[in-house]
């Protein structure tokens, strides 16, 4: 019985998943309107960001669409297809469930920050404003 129900949940993946992300870009929010230098200083800033995700996890692609609408340039690391970016995930925050937020700190510090709404609370106090 579990095999047939992890055949009908990849399937129903690759079925739905084209098709999320398809409105996902139909869908993507205008970016924030910035002055030039302001948006050179956070694009700094988002160098030391990278989100840990999956390209089609519904939770991804709610953090995608708010860094979009900020105008984040933040690293999107493959943690589904690519084993050594899961791997760090799984050293680092201790699970390899997605969105994560590696937050690297002017210190050499690393926060892991999981769930998308802290993400998007997180990138909205730090970049909305």
């Amino acid at each position: 019985m579990k095999p047939l129900i992890r055949f009908f949940f990849r399937t129903l993946r690759v079925l739905l998943g084209p098709v999320m992300l398809l409105k996902e870009r139909l869908t993507r929010p205008a970016p924030m309107q910035r002055a030039a230098a302001q948006q050179t200083e956070i694009d700094v800033q988002c160098a030391s960001l990278a989100l840990y995700q999956f390209k089609t996890c519904p939770f991804c692609i709610k953090v995608r669409r708010e860094m979009d609408a900020l105008a984040l340039p933040i690293a999107r690391l493959d943690a589904q297809h690519d084993e050594r970016n899961r791997a760090a995930l799984m050293q680092g925050s201790g699970a390899t469930k997605v969105p994560c937020l590696k937050i690297t700190e002017a210190d050499g510090s690393v926060q892991w920050l999981g769930e998308s709404g802290a993400i998007i609370a997180y990138l909205r106090g730090r970049f909305a404003g």
